[in-house]
């Protein structure tokens, strides 16, 4: 039988031990990219090394620390936004070691999460405020974050941040903007039948990009049906952004989104509308979004037009069980048609091409192809990409 003084000390020993889970994630990347206007194509070959621990809870508490370290591997044959190399195009991953994350979290009983310190921030799609994870350098925020579940009722997200570290690293003059004000604050809600009804107020006032500042207001609905052996999808958001802050223009632009699918057996279709408004001298502007996610993977798009856009696109997707060699292994290809909002002005278009697959636990393997055709904007554009990765 233990002595009652040796079970209180287990049970203090027990209270103070505190588990540390280090984690390493490796990433390669080759990237090349052909785009008319160029006298050089780039080619980019680039490691990321992003190495960290988490803490297990004690009294609700935990921590995260995280490093990145991104290097160039064999010659520097690309425009990494601060070498110099304007006669190739940009491949924005230019090389960097930073403090990637480093936050505290509180949890209570999966009712309330609260993260205070410099971290990612990804909010539904991603299409407002996300951490841009497909290039090598992470977007994160100096910020606080709570959100607070009420159990079969609605959720409630406010943030504040203070400071965006963005992914062309602290070396460049972009890369960090200080002395934000902005504020996230949403309120989502499952509706049975519906789906999930999400409304936000993104607040943003940017002092070193005064043409970033805005607020933006709107919903979100996104859910999924039976529909007999398949599944009907469907996701439909507006919004409604106008100038905040210390911008100095006066704008007020729509948002809008469509985008029905179905997924059957291995396949998934789905139909997109997607419509950002410009008036020929201001556009709705999505600054701190995963921009490579939206409007084709060539990136011709990563600011808003003054005209506008309008991406008419379509979306296959193919997850084969069988043969078994093919099981695990990721089929997709997307094809766009970009207008402007303003004037009917023809774009261009873009097909979209990947192959993925996971091998076993920790490794995966992609192949990326993106071809724009230019209609009037830009220039004809053609990237490839072979990334691999290994997590630990």
């Amino acid at each position: 039988m233990l002595s009652s003084y040796a079970v209180a000390a287990d049970d203090k020993a027990a209270e103070n031990d505190l588990f540390i889970d280090p984690y390493v994630d490796i990433r390669y990347r080759l990237e090349t990219v052909d785009q008319d206007g160029l006298p050089r194509d780039a080619t980019a070959s680039t490691v990321r090394v992003k190495a960290g621990f988490e803490t297990d809870e004690w009294q609700g508490f935990s921590l995260k620390v995280e490093g990145e370290a991104i290097a160039n591997v064999g010659a520097e044959k690309f425009n990494d936004t601060l070498n110099g190399k304007t006669q190739f195009p940009v491949v924005a991953d230019p090389e960097d070691i930073a403090l990637n994350q480093a936050y505290v979290r509180w949890r209570h009983d999966n009712t309330v999460d609260l993260r205070a310190g410099r971290q990612v921030i990804n909010f539904d799609n991603q299409r407002w405020v996300g951490s841009v994870g497909w290039r090598q350098n992470d977007q994160t925020f100096d910020a606080v974050v709570g959100t607070v579940n009420s159990p079969g009722g609605p959720s409630v997200t406010y943030g504040y941040s203070w400071r965006t570290n963005r992914i062309f690293g602290p070396d460049s003059p972009r890369g960090t903007f200080r002395d934000n004000d902005m504020h996230f604050v949403r309120a989502g809600y499952n509706v049975p039948v519906a789906g999930n009804v999400t409304a936000y107020a993104y607040l943003f006032d940017v002092p070193d990009a005064p043409g970033a500042s805005s607020q933006t207001f709107g919903v979100r609905l996104s859910g999924k049906q039976g529909l007999g052996g398949a599944k009907l999808l469907y996701a439909a958001e507006y919004a409604r952004q106008s100038d905040y802050g210390n911008n100095p223009a006066r704008f007020g632009h729509d948002y809008l989104l469509l985008e029905p699918g179905i997924a059957a057996g291995p396949v998934t279709v789905k139909f997109g509308y997607e419509k950002l408004e410009g008036d020929g001298v201001t556009a709705l502007r999505t600054p701190f979004a995963t921009l490579h996610a939206f409007n084709g993977w060539a990136d011709k798009f990563l600011s808003t037009p003054a005209n506008g856009l309008r991406d008419i696109y379509g979306d296959v997707t193919l997850k084969p069980a069988s043969p078994k060699w093919l099981k695990g292994t990721v089929f997709r290809a997307v094809y766009h048609d970009f207008k402007s909002t303003r004037g009917d002005l023809n774009y261009g278009q873009e097909w979209d091409f990947l192959i993925a697959r996971k091998v076993g636990k920790h490794v995966s393997l992609s192949l990326k192809y993106a071809d724009y055709d230019s209609d009037g904007f830009a220039t004809d554009t053609q990237k490839f990409w072979f990334t691999t990765q290994l997590k630990f």
